[in-house]
């Protein structure tokens, strides 16, 4: 039988996850728009009425707006939220008003350094988090340096040693690439149910490679959440947990950072490809449910969700979608090669392409939340 949380816990652990992670992320692109002289006019904990606010001595409009979906910054010279540029605005502009804190006419790189300021500190988080908890923890590691990659065991069913693989044997590199830790291996391994890898190993001294089909599993948590992964059924050796001072855990969190990040971008390519089915994504539903689920297991287990959900916003946010920060950033880039900037009337047109296929996305992830639902069977 699942376990399940109450209900309350569901906004709840939303509000907790979001409400501060969307926030810091509104204030990198704040800060670092104050520190280069450009005036913010509004900052918006969500989107749409105003429900509270005040206006700042600097002419900001700090507000609580109605839905808690996200948040935004709007500069002076922007014509909505998503810092769409108002051209005619900009046209009439006088030459003072440039020099008075206008995002649109600052430089090129002060402008981009604005924009990225919010995913980026969305990975400072996730990084400072898994860095926290690596020194709190610390880091597994094999009771014999030299068995870092050594299978010690199987499972009941498993495809490796099906196809040829011994306790005892030496991982040192799969399709090629070469792996130094345990994880490495299930790193290339989970995100690829059903794929044939080869796995090249050393055993006695000599070296041979093996192709091993990976295992399709769907594995359901304690609440009844399902993940379709790959499993090989092969273990590492008996692990410790060995102690690790800052510098080492920060250099640790940077590469659990990446392998993050990696995944991710393997997860949507095989969504876009077929290899995996939409209704893996999630959306404000999902997060929610997730986040009551996580929160019922305690603060660590819930500010280890933050961490993720923090770089799923990085990631998001990075994406080269107009009206996104990606989608700023790639306009930015373009205005670098051609030395001017796009069209203001394309700009334009462009985000608001882009406010549309996010706002058709999010229509598209919320049906899948609720579809997903345990009412509606699933």
């Amino acid at each position: 039988m699942f376990e399940s949380v109450p209900l309350w816990m569901w906004p709840v652990g939303f509000l907790l996850v979001l409400g501060p992670l969307i926030a810091v992320h509104e204030l990198g692109h704040y800060l670092v728009a104050r520190w280069f002289g450009v005036k913010a006019e509004a900052f918006s904990f969500g989107f749409g009425k105003e429900i509270a606010g005040r206006t700042d001595k600097h002419g900001t409009r700090w507000k609580l707006s109605m839905l808690p979906l996200g948040g935004y910054v709007q500069f002076r010279g922007d014509m909505n939220p998503a810092s769409i540029p108002d051209a005619d605005a900009l046209q009439e502009i006088t030459p003072e008003e440039r020099d008075d804190g206008n995002f649109h006419h600052a430089a090129l790189w002060k402008r981009a350094l604005i924009v990225a300021a919010g995913p980026v500190t969305n990975l400072v988080v996730a990084i400072a988090i898994f860095a926290a908890f690596n020194m709190i923890y610390g880091t597994p590691a094999p009771v014999d340096d030299a068995g870092k990659t050594v299978i010690g065991s199987f499972a009941e069913e498993s495809s490796g040693r099906d196809a040829g693989l011994r306790v005892g044997d030496r991982i040192v590199a799969i399709d090629g690439e070469e792996v130094t830790e345990f994880r490495d291996v299930v790193q290339k391994i989970v995100l690829y149910p059903g794929k044939e890898i080869a796995i090249a190993i050393e055993r006695d001294g000599q070296e041979t490679t093996l192709p091993v089909k990976i295992g399709d599993y769907t594995e359901t948590d304690r609440f009844g959440n399902e993940a379709r992964v790959g499993r090989i059924g092969a273990f590492s050796m008996s692990q410790k947990y060995v102690p690790v001072g800052p510098g080492k855990a920060v250099t640790l969190a940077f590469g659990q950072t990446g392998a993050m990040f990696e995944m991710m971008v393997t997860g949507i390519k095989q969504i876009l490809t077929g290899d995996r089915s939409v209704r893996e994504l999630g959306g404000p539903i999902k997060i929610a449910k997730y986040s009551g689920e996580q929160l019922s297991l305690g603060w660590p287990s819930f500010i280890s969700f933050a961490a993720l959900i923090s770089l799923n916003l990085a990631f998001i946010n990075l994406l080269p979608i107009p009206a996104l920060d990606g989608g700023h950033l790639a306009f930015y880039a373009a205005e670098a090669v051609r030395r001017k900037p796009v069209g203001p009337r394309g700009t334009e047109y462009a985000y608001r392409a882009g406010i549309a296929l996010v706002l058709m996305l999010m229509i598209f992830v919320t049906i899948n939340d609720v579809v997903s639902l345990p009412i509606f069977g699933s």
